[in-house]
């Protein structure tokens, strides 16, 4: 990962040196996942596509792109294109501005007119993007509109009917209202990204009439950064989780020398009310699933008497793991990784102090620890970062620190077993293995696209796919949850499987880190065996295909009874025949299926 593409960058580097930062990214061509991108414009793009693709490539994924000619894009979308369709795009981000806008209000128009012009073209994008649904059934991201570079009314421009403020503002709330009633519909918020770095840089009219780009080509960088975080939400490449420093990051000063009374945090001066700010901003962040950890030199004593400053929004119980010793930075941060069962770069690393940022992302690569600069900037470098874009927010993910910290309790429990399957045995667990049902459609999708230590084939899946899988009679879908003493870990396994001749074919089969080696594994494989009976299925059809983060499986299938039939450069082939008498595999999780 190259540091010079993660926020803040220096846009003009990049723009000048894209090339040559494509080249060093390309160096290293494994690990990367593919993806075929189609960027329908309404304006240019081709620079846009050139520097979407660095910012791609540096969180692991390379695309490959389709775009359309200049302003084409509701033709390619709606009538018939050969050449997209040949090119069966993984997703598509629809580029247009308020230049696109085909009509405004006129001083003369009444408020009918003007609700008629609102509805015919908020039907042309409506028409855009259900055509693309229907036709690819893949994600959509689309931007909104900015607003207008001068306003003829003023002020009144908002709130008057006739003023284009308004007419955008409402317009875009017709394109909110879409994004709220389907799933996979995605805005690029140029809206806010253009007031962010500035609407009247960002719309200098030159460039649209000099090169038809409708904004500044320096502004390109940051519309590029913000799809390609949509993207790699969606593809489920965000982060997890903060390891968070607590010395001058949450709180100033040093509470070990200065002594807990003396930290600097709260009401009573500006810069505590700055820290303060920044931690209700991180704690924020458990509402939509990120992990908070910290990661300290201190003693334990001292470090939990600044989390319970009275003026802190923290509790100890807010964080999954508190490591707060005189170890290295990077050592405690692999700890932490390790405890979570995550890897390391699905952490963010927060440190006020560069030469401890310098160590962790030197000694444990792929790890970000962003450029913070003064506290007041820190939420703005953080937030504007996208480490952890929303794309689908569910119920698992609200609850995962408390998931993790169940796990933390799981863990402590088991120290205190010396036979391992007395330990199960004392998690009381139940298991919930069913086909795919509506209300977790979005979870599974989800879990397709995050999970990676445990993926035998590495097939991702958007959450159409996943639905229409479900209504194929062709296919055997199981979703499972665990839950035992401790809580509910939520959907944890997905397999899917085709049936063909007289065979079950797994085409994915993930399990989440949190509930490894608990036997969920065993018990989806007899939900599963007992499907294919049902269908007079004869033989269930494995598959490894390894990659550089998923080799904790790649004996799996032997281990549960299949028999390998063949083996290409580290992609294997299993079978289980279940046409005898199945013996269900050992486990000690009751099943509900």
């Amino acid at each position: 990962m190259l540091k010079e593409l993660l926020y803040p960058f220096d846009a003009g580097y990049i723009l000048a040196g894209k090339r040559r930062i494509r080249k060093r990214l390309l160096e290293d061509a494994a690990g990367y996942t593919e993806k075929r991108i189609a960027i329908l414009g309404g304006s240019t793009t081709h620079d846009i596509k050139l520097i979407m693709e660095l910012f791609l490539l540096n969180q692991g994924i390379r695309p490959s792109f389709y775009e359309s000619e200049y302003n084409q894009y509701y033709q390619d979308a709606v009538f018939p294109c050969q050449e997209l369709e040949a090119f069966r795009p993984d997703i598509i981000y629809i580029c247009t501005s308020n230049r696109n806008i085909t009509r405004y209000p006129a001083m003369c128009d009444d408020a009918d007119s003007i609700a008629r012009m609102i509805e015919q073209e908020k039907q042309r994008f409506y028409t855009v993007w259900d055509s693309l649904r229907d036709t690819y059934g893949c994600p959509v991201i689309q931007n909104n509109f900015e607003m207008p570079f001068y306003r003829l009314l003023g002020n009144k421009d908002a709130s008057d009917i006739h003023g284009k403020i308004n007419f955008l503002t409402r317009l875009n709330m017709e394109f909110y209202d879409y994004a709220e009633r389907h799933d996979d519909f995605y805005i690029c918020d140029i809206n806010y990204i253009s007031a962010d770095y500035g609407l009247r840089e960002w719309s200098d009219p030159f460039y649209y009439h000099m090169y038809k780009y409708a904004l500044n080509v320096n502004a390109i960088p940051y519309l590029a950064f913000n799809v390609a975080n949509i993207i790699k939400s969606v593809f489920g490449k965000n982060k997890k989780g903060f390891v968070l420093d607590l010395d001058n990051t949450l709180w100033g000063g040093v509470v070990g020398d200065d002594g807990v009374d003396n930290i600097v945090l709260g009401p009573e001066e500006p810069e505590g009310q700055v820290y303060s700010e920044f931690q209700r901003y991180v704690k924020e962040h458990k509402q939509i699933g990120v992990l908070l950890n910290i990661n300290s030199k201190n003693d334990y004593e001292n470090a939990i008497s600044g989390i319970k400053h009275p003026d802190s929004e923290f509790s100890p119980d807010d964080f999954v793991e508190i490591k707060a010793n005189w170890n290295t930075k990077d050592r405690n941060f692999s700890d932490i990784a390790d405890e979570l069962n995550l890897l390391p770069e699905s952490l963010v690393f927060v440190d006020d102090n560069p030469a401890e940022r310098h160590i962790v992302s030197e000694q444990l690569p792929g790890v970000c620890a962003p450029e913070i600069g003064a506290v007041q900037n820190y939420i703005q470098v953080i937030d504007r970062s996208g480490f952890f874009e929303v794309t689908a927010l569910s119920k698992d993910d609200m609850n995962r620190n408390e998931m993790y910290r169940e796990n933390a309790r799981r863990a402590q429990l088991q120290a205190s077993f010396s036979d391992y399957n007395e330990y199960l045995l004392s998690l009381e667990m139940k298991g919930i293995i069913k086909n795919f049902e509506p209300v977790y459609m979005a979870r599974i999708a989800q879990l397709t696209n995050k999970s990676n230590q445990f993926n035998l084939t590495t097939r991702r899946y958007t959450q159409p796919e996943i639905e229409r899988l479900a209504a194929d009679d062709a296919y055997i879908t199981l979703y499972g949850k665990l839950i035992d003493k401790f809580g509910d870990n939520g959907v944890v396994s997905v397999v899917i499987g085709h049936e063909t001749a007289g065979e079950c074919r797994i085409d994915l089969w993930i399990m989440s880190c949190r509930v490894l080696k608990r036997d969920m594994e065993s018990a989806m494989l007899d939900i599963l065996v007992k499907r294919c009976k049902e269908r007079g299925i004869r033989r269930i059809r494995g598959y490894y295909y390894p990659t550089a983060k998923n080799n904790m499986v790649r004996d799996f299938y032997a281990v549960q009874g299949f028999d390998k039939i063949s083996e290409t450069e580290g992609n294997t082939e299993w079978i289980l025949d279940i046409t005898g008498e199945y013996k269900n595999k050992n486990h000690v999780i009751e099943v509900e299926d």
